[in-house]
């Protein structure tokens, strides 16, 4: 039922991974005609929609989708530059007369959209771990240089033998796409209004569903997608955009780190901390209602818990 209503605000609906983001999301937007815009870090690239999860045109039924496959792997997507450009794609829906919902499930993503990223609130670890290679490899003096090209203020501020500075401020950067040397200063004047819904899950429920999507990954051809990207010339190790749970594991049982069986086990139980991270994140996002999703809840049903919030 489309109840043909124009809301004036976006509506983020936001969970761990494996949470059913994607399938409330359109649902939803059926109900309310809107059209959905993916704060994914990951969707946003071609080549690799099995590892990113995108949905597929059976799952979008018919919705109008923005900010899926969009990019080259070795192109550059940051927090930050979401933040602008998503602000713009909804004021750009709202013009039209349409409602918006924001699906995703990064709490960086959200906050940044929100306008509410803080420079300590910027955390990757994947690059961090990267750039801390970078420096055993090419030395401080390279990392440095990296720093004057992006921040120059903040390079200005501390020597190549302060590495750790360093690399700090260069995750700040690769992660939300702004300089630390802005973030510390001042924040977006944003002037759209949000609400913001997270998919609630318990544990045991929830690692059955991250448990059954990774068979389910595995099952739609996961390893020959990661094959692709390597033939390509692609490395996790260098594009950032592959950095993520799936890939990783993959890469490593194609260099024969380790077996198949092991390389399930491990996207499973990483794709389980990665959800406790987002759940992390999501103390940070303002405002955020928690909606319950129970074992046999039909999607329906879930979204009419959302709705009669809106």
């Amino acid at each position: 039922m489309n109840e043909n209503k124009f809301l004036n605000k976006a509506i983020i609906i936001s969970g761990p991974t494996a949470s059913g983001k994607t399938a409330v999301s359109v649902e939803l937007a059926l109900r309310i005609d809107a059209e959905i815009i993916s704060a994914d870090s990951k969707q946003v690239f071609k080549g690799f929609p099995i590892a990113s999860a995108v949905p597929t045109k059976e799952e979008m039924k018919g919705v109008v989708h923005h900010f899926i496959e969009m990019l080259e792997p070795d192109e550059n997507y940051t927090a930050g530059i979401f933040g602008v450009k998503g602000r713009e794609k909804i004021k750009e829906i709202f013009g039209r007369n349409k409602n918006v919902i924001v699906s995703g499930g990064s709490g960086l993503y959200i906050n940044a959209l929100m306008g509410g990223l803080f420079e300590d609130d910027v955390r990757n670890e994947e690059i961090r771990n990267n750039l801390k290679n970078i420096l055993k490899y090419e030395g401080k003096e390279y990392l440095y240089n990296e720093l004057m090209k992006v921040d120059r203020e903040s390079a200005m501020k501390t020597t190549p033998d302060f590495s750790r500075r360093i690399i700090r401020a260069l995750e700040v950067y690769y992660t939300s796409g702004r300089k630390m040397s802005d973030l510390q200063k001042e924040l977006p004047d944003v002037d759209i209004n949000f609400q913001v819904f997270g998919l609630l899950l318990d544990r045991e429920y929830l690692y059955e569903r991250i448990n059954q999507r990774t068979d389910n990954m595995l099952k739609a051809g996961l390893v020959d997608e990661v094959k692709s990207l390597i033939e390509k010339g692609y490395d996790y190790r260098k594009n950032n955009s592959l950095n993520s749970v799936g890939i990783k594991e993959v890469f490593g049982y194609l260099e024969g780190e380790y077996d198949y069986e092991r390389m399930v086990e491990l996207i499973k139980q990483n794709t389980r901390r990665y959800g406790k991270k987002q759940m992390t994140w999501y103390r940070k996002v303002k405002g955020l209602e928690w909606i319950k999703v129970e074992r046999g809840d039909s999607i329906e049903k879930v979204v009419d818990r959302i709705y009669e919030r809106i």
